[in-house]
């Protein structure tokens, strides 16, 4: 190994009398940190996140440069994202909303814009179809439905269950695809009902509703592609636990200030509250 190495004898004895030197020591100790806070994310969080963990939440002085090369050093990635771009058929008959978010993505208060979609997960005992409705303020996901059928009752079931959790007033805009389920009568009257204001994206465009494709994405890349569900129920709790206990309250988002969603929300309500 030395001759390979090209390390003399004597070289190589020194080297290993010789003490560790500080940076190293400092080196080692903060591998661990950045291993406790990888794991704990289940490999999802890469450099920036684990950075802003260390230095914002647990005031540990350390550079994302450094996370970075120690990262580096030793093997550790975060899971790897695919580039995406899913759209929805939307041959149909049935009148559509003009596109009045026009991927206007930023929003300045709680529950006055929500976009939603579909996507399915594979199981061994078949495909499990998955509506979930998004709160563009904090990209926190307030209602979500599944169900093995891709009925237009998925998507009344996700909204319905976000209106009783936030309980949004009337004006709401509630941006969607172009999907039969979205422009079918039984969704455009539950809108109607609650007075909420409907939006669509143009057709074959899913960057029109990217905020909504990007969760999904998330989901997929950080639980789906890494699990063979056994079953449909199985799907649904792992599916359920990453939504409720992760994401929205956990998983640290870039476009937030390595917030949460729910810690997004809190923040700025509060903060809302002192200035008036």
């Amino acid at each position: 190994m030395r001759r390979a190495v090209e390390v003399s004898k004597s070289g190589y004895y020194a080297f290993k009398r010789r003490p560790k030197s500080q940076n190293r020591i400092d080196n080692e100790r903060l591998l661990i940190e950045i291993n406790r806070v990888y794991f704990e994310n289940d490999r999802n969080y890469g450099s920036p996140r684990i950075w802003d963990h260390l230095h914002n939440k647990e005031q540990m002085r350390c550079s994302e440069n450094r996370i970075a090369r120690v990262m580096r050093y030793n093997g550790i990635a975060a899971v790897q994202k695919r580039r995406f771009c899913v759209t929805t058929n939307s041959r149909h008959d049935y009148p559509v909303w003009p596109n009045l978010l026009n991927r206007n993505f930023i929003v300045t208060r709680p529950n006055s814009i929500w976009v939603t979609d579909i996507t399915y997960i594979w199981t061994f005992e078949g495909w499990l179809y998955l509506a979930a409705v998004l709160d563009l303020f904090s990209r926190g996901i307030v209602g979500m439905a599944m169900d093995k059928t891709i009925a237009a009752t998925l998507v009344t079931q996700a909204m319905q269950q976000a209106i009783l959790r936030r309980n949004p007033g009337k004006g709401l805009i509630l941006h969607s695809d172009r999907g039969v389920q979205y422009a079918g009568n039984d969704f455009k009257a539950l809108l109607a009902q609650n007075e909420f204001v409907g939006s669509m994206s143009k057709k074959g465009d899913c960057w029109d509703n990217a905020v909504a494709e990007s969760f999904f994405h998330t989901l997929k890349v950080e639980l789906i592609y890494r699990i063979k569900f056994r079953t449909l129920e199985e799907a649904k709790r792992r599916i359920f636990e990453y939504v409720e206990i992760y994401y929205n309250r956990k998983r640290a988002h870039s476009t937030l200030g390595y917030l949460s969603p729910f810690e997004y929300e809190k923040q700025k309500i509060f903060s809302q509250q002192l200035v008036r």
